[in-house]
């Protein structure tokens, strides 16, 4: 019986299209999603999370994709999407089964927001990892193994031509794509510039630092949050913050989050700007979250941001400093 090692994803760097030409790179679209390792074995799937968690409770659905290796055992890597009513990878409509492991509420969840896993690497096969192959070499094996089925499938993948690929993932409301150097091995929980994404959607993750109470329609609730990244040096950079995107029932689901992490002095290595310390309220920086900003300021500050949604699958030093450009409006330029 094989029992299948632990792997940790390999990561993405942030780039422009300049840096990615040539017929040595391959690209993907960039599905905006959850990524998941799928570890199938035993005639069952195991999902594990970015960071290590297990949500295999959360994709009832994609136990099926047990059956689709052809009996062999393997680990996958890939994104879990949900899609909108126009067929547009959906993260607002991913949030609610992102959090959900009570048995009842993901069965519905399943029914009403079903789930596609869109596998894109294998690291290992049997009773042997496959990481030390090139790209090219693992994606012929991919798709030799993994047959496409009820709620999982193996996503195109375009020889060069990244701008061509780039423009069509704009005109598919996508978020952007993924260049892989062809002669490129996987490289288990390391972010390496030879998986490059290029994004035409401006979207960071961020830690909460505090909230600031609401007013208005908002009395009693949170009116705003406030957001920090770390830099290289590790500190807690104050960012911005972000009082748009949000419903009544994510913001009381927030409040319920960040009660218990109140504390009585700032969290951030530096000195929140005194129009948004005043009156905020302060927490430890555990709760990770993702927002979409129109452009980044000189100074560090997100313009415009608007919230996302959480990101469980995401550590809070994860959330840094070196994925957002400063004075660039649009990630993808140049």
């Amino acid at each position: 019986m094989v029992r299948l090692p632990a792997y940790a994803p390999m990561l993405a760097q942030l780039g422009t299209l300049t840096s990615v030409q040539g017929d040595d790179w391959a690209v993907e679209m960039k599905w905006d999603g959850v990524r998941a390792l799928a570890y199938v074995e035993d005639g069952a799937v195991r999902l594990m999370s970015r960071n290590g968690k297990d949500i295999t409770a959360a994709y009832p659905e994609l136990q099926l994709m047990a059956g689709a290796t052809g009996g062999h055992a393997a680990v996958l890597d890939g994104e879990v999407v949900a899609f909108d009513e126009a067929g547009r990878p959906s993260f607002e409509a991913l949030q609610p089964r992102m959090h959900q492991r009570n048995p009842a509420a993901v069965a519905e969840l399943t029914r009403a927001v079903p789930v596609t896993y869109m596998a894109f690497d294998i690291l290992h096969l049997d009773d042997a990892s496959t990481v030390s192959r090139p790209y090219t070499g693992r994606r012929e094996l991919l798709e030799g193994t993994l047959r496409p089925g009820y709620r999982w499938q193996v996503p195109v993948w375009f020889a060069d031509h990244a701008s061509r690929a780039f423009d069509s993932s704009r005109q598919l409301g996508l978020e952007g794509v993924v260049c892989k150097r062809t002669s490129s091995p996987y490289r288990p929980g390391r972010r390496s510039g030879e998986w490059t994404k290029v994004k035409n959607v401006s979207a960071v993750e961020v830690v909460i630092g505090g909230w600031k109470p609401g007013s208005g329609r908002r009395s009693g609730m949170i009116g705003s949050l406030l957001l920090g990244a770390y830099d290289p040096r590790g500190r807690l950079l104050y960012v911005g913050h972000v009082g748009t995107g949000f419903t009544e029932a994510v913001l009381r689901d927030l409040r319920e989050r960040l009660a218990p992490l109140e504390r009585a002095e700032p969290p951030f290595d530096e000195v929140v700007p005194r129009e948004h310390a005043r009156d905020a309220r302060w927490v430890e920086p555990r709760v990770v979250g993702e927002v979409q900003y129109a452009e980044v300021t000189g100074d560090g500050r997100l313009r415009h941001p608007s919230w996302r949604g959480l990101r469980p699958d995401r550590e809070p030093h994860e959330a840094t400093t070196a994925e957002l450009p400063r004075g660039q409006g649009d990630a993808a330029a140049g």
